[in-house]
């Protein structure tokens, strides 16, 4: 089994680049990935925790099919990192459980 990463930035390559923040860290990826491609460049290896007895997970399909690449994007929990473009700036917070959920004031419901 290889422990070499499955993604990687080719050192030859002149690309744009850009500066994402993820658990407090910066990470200069190029331009135009998905935020998991990112992730996996730069050694990102778990994404999240399982709900029931926080196994780590990351992603598996790449394509939006099997939520294990679910991560908080600015703010946003439960982002699948495969289908979200990387942008200057973006902070990323890998989740730990259960993605926290604000309920929305509804109002009086009868």
């Amino acid at each position: 089994m290889t422990t070499e990463a499955l993604f990687s930035i080719p050192h030859t390559a002149v690309v744009k680049t850009v500066t994402i923040i993820i658990d407090g860290k910066s990470l200069t990826v190029p331009d135009g990935i998905s935020v998991a491609a990112a992730l996996l460049a730069g050694g990102v290896r778990d994404f999240r925790s399982t709900v029931v007895g926080k196994a780590p997970r990351a992603p598996y399909c790449m394509m939006g099919v099997c939520f294990e690449c679910l991560i908080e994007i600015d703010g946003v929990p439960a982002r699948q990192s495969c289908l979200v473009p990387v942008r200057d700036g973006m902070r990323i917070r890998r989740q730990d459980g259960a993605a926290d959920l604000v309920t929305a004031n509804l109002g009086d419901v009868a």
